[in-house]
């Protein structure tokens, strides 16, 4: 039987670039839950260890003390590769008591199982990321499952996750599916299919329509008056949705965030702001996050053609006609910022001034459409501290040294962008 599930980073994983720059590729959020949050969900009660990038390591040690990183713990282990989408199908196709086995879906490694010598051998040559050459002489069986591989995915799927997973997380809690306060004057709509949880507030004039799909809102959520919620959608621990705000379907907000405006089939990791009004559309956004007053992006071009990004120096087409902005941790844009359909912006940048800025803005910018130039190293981190601090987060010895470690690996990609 299975005895430890290890999430690990497969070399793909900077397809997901700028989002992933801070964080393990199964950290990201596709619904209510993170991906590494499914695993834990599919595979009750099963020790978890994890893999990562070797830069990654101190602060994923640092944010997960007992879990042992890069080295496996049990004897009979489950890797899953942490882009896959995991649900029931996934899980019904793994044997937990059979052989040794390589599991691929297509030519991509979604999981592994390893026991004795086989494991002990991968203990001794651990790597940061795993391709199925690490893998030689083990059966290979051919499954079918979901992956994740570009940001726009992530949007793409969300809408169906909200729902798959406020189905699982509502059966597993057998709770009562209204426990905060819901305000004389909130209005309801398909309320067995609307969960809100302790210490929340729906203040007057709130709309909750859940005729489309669920509606998930997590514990100390406050929910201000006039406000509209169309399900698909989940709101997470700790977070505001300011007065007036229209949240549309397929959307998913994570803890500590404030939204205001207009929000649809969107993704706000944690701890952002997009408080004033302003559309986003088909995006995601990563942690401390700060959108301006006014802030726009596009999600759909003029001719209706299909929406390319940039990744790596390369266009990939997206294969769909509604996209919008990916935004790495800590940006911020000035008030009255626009974005054009399909826009990249790394992390670290500072965004404004008039006019439509580039396609693809490098992590460590500041700037807009005019020109821009490199974000000073120590300011950006200086700046990060003080944004963490006043939510009561400290800024630690290894959250610095990763900002200075991704500060290096983007430089060229700066210098290329301002030859």
């Amino acid at each position: 039987m299975i005895d430890n599930i290890c999430l690990f980073e497969s070399p793909e994983y900077y397809k997901l670039l700028p989002l992933v720059y801070l964080r393990p590729v199964y950290d990201l959020r596709c619904g209510i839950l993170t991906l590494r949050e499914k695993a834990i969900l599919y595979y009750p009660g099963i020790h978890l260890s994890l893999f990562c990038r070797t830069y990654l390591e101190e602060v994923v040690k640092q944010q997960n003390p007992g879990l042992e990183i890069n080295q496996p713990g049990g004897n009979n282990c489950l890797f899953i590769n942490g882009q896959t989408l995991l649900d029931n199908h996934f899980v019904s196709q793994i044997s937990p008591d059979g052989p040794d086995t390589v599991y691929l879906c297509g030519d991509k490694l979604a999981a592994v199982k390893l026991s004795g010598k086989n494991l002990k051998a991968l203990k001794t040559n651990s790597a940061d990321s795993f391709t199925i050459s690490n893998f030689k002489n083990i059966p290979i069986k051919k499954i079918n499952v979901k992956f994740l591989s570009y940001p726009w995915e992530l949007v793409n799927q969300n809408g169906d996750q909200i729902i798959a997973d406020f189905k699982t997380l509502t059966k597993i809690n057998k709770r009562e599916m209204i426990n905060g306060t819901v305000y004389d004057g909130a209005f309801l709509l398909n309320k067995p299919n609307i969960f809100i949880d302790e210490s929340s507030k729906i203040k007057p004039g709130v709309v909750l329509d859940a005729e489309s799909g669920p509606i998930f809102i997590g514990s100390n959520v406050w929910i201000y008056p006039n406000s509209v919620i169309e399900g698909p959608a989940y709101i997470g621990n700790n977070s505001r949705i300011k007065i007036g705000a229209k949240i549309y379907g397929n959307t998913s907000i994570g803890p500590h965030c404030k939204v205001g405006g207009e929000v649809e089939n969107s993704i706000i990791h944690s701890y952002s702001n997009k408080q004033h009004d302003g559309f986003l559309g088909h995006s995601y956004l990563g942690s401390w996050v700060n959108l301006g007053a006014d802030t726009n992006n596009s999600d759909l071009k003029n001719n209706y053609s299909s929406v390319k990004f940039t990744i790596k120096g390369k266009e990939v087409d997206s294969g769909t006609m509604f996209a919008g902005l990916i935004m790495g941790d800590h940006s911020k844009t000035g008030i009255n910022t626009m974005f054009n359909t399909g826009t990249i912006a790394g992390i670290s940048s500072n965004i404004f001034g008039a006019g439509y800025p580039a396609k693809h803005i490098p992590s460590f910018s500041w700037g807009g459409a005019g020109s821009i130039i490199e974000y000073n190293l120590q300011k950006s981190i200086e700046t990060a501290r003080k944004v963490m601090k006043r939510r009561n987060v400290e800024m630690t010895p290894e959250d610095e040294n990763l900002f200075k470690k991704v500060f290096e690996l983007t430089e060229k990609e700066r210098q290329k962008k301002n030859e």
